[in-house]
């Protein structure tokens, strides 16, 4: 059986001469009181016959109600911890993080319970140096930081 394959963005923007990138944190009750090692850039399940860049516009846009244009630049895919693959583009983009808005899920909690509740796909938001989302992000999900650093290096040079 393939690899699931998520496809996200990685969205950054400078401020006072530094790297600044966006991170988002699962809703519901199971990631409620995680926060190092729970943030990730806005990702969702890329569909069989879908591009990964029309997946990760698509996740962006019900996860947190906004957009971003491009460029967009492809980065490594890169392997989480339970199998998945996430396919992620680096974009410049900038606005206001408490101002997301994103799109529900429903679950039994508590569990055996038989009461369904409503949660956010996303519960909050968030601008980070490198250094802080390194710490804030899935581990899986890390090497893309590495990446961006990298790309943003050579702009320079």
């Amino acid at each position: 059986m393939p690899a699931r394959r998520s496809a996200g963005l990685l969205v950054y923007r400078m401020r006072e001469g530094a790297v600044e990138v966006f991170l988002v944190h699962p809703g519901g009750p199971f990631w409620a009181r995680k926060d190092e090692g729970a943030w990730s850039v806005p990702k969702g399940e890329q569909m069989e016959d879908e591009e990964a860049l029309v997946t990760a516009q698509r996740e962006f846009a019900e996860e947190t109600g906004m957009t971003v244009s491009g460029p967009y630049t492809p980065l490594a895919p890169v392997r989480q911890a339970g199998g998945k693959i996430v396919q992620a583009f680096a974009v410049p983009g900038d606005f206001d993080a408490t101002l997301i808005r994103s799109n529900t899920f429903t679950m039994e909690y508590p569990p055996r319970s038989g009461r369904l509740r409503t949660f956010p796909e996303v519960d909050r938001a968030g601008w980070f140096s490198l250094d802080a989302a390194a710490v804030k992000i899935l581990a899986g999900q890390r090497p893309l930081l590495s990446e961006l650093a990298s790309l943003i290096e050579g702009d320079k040079a």
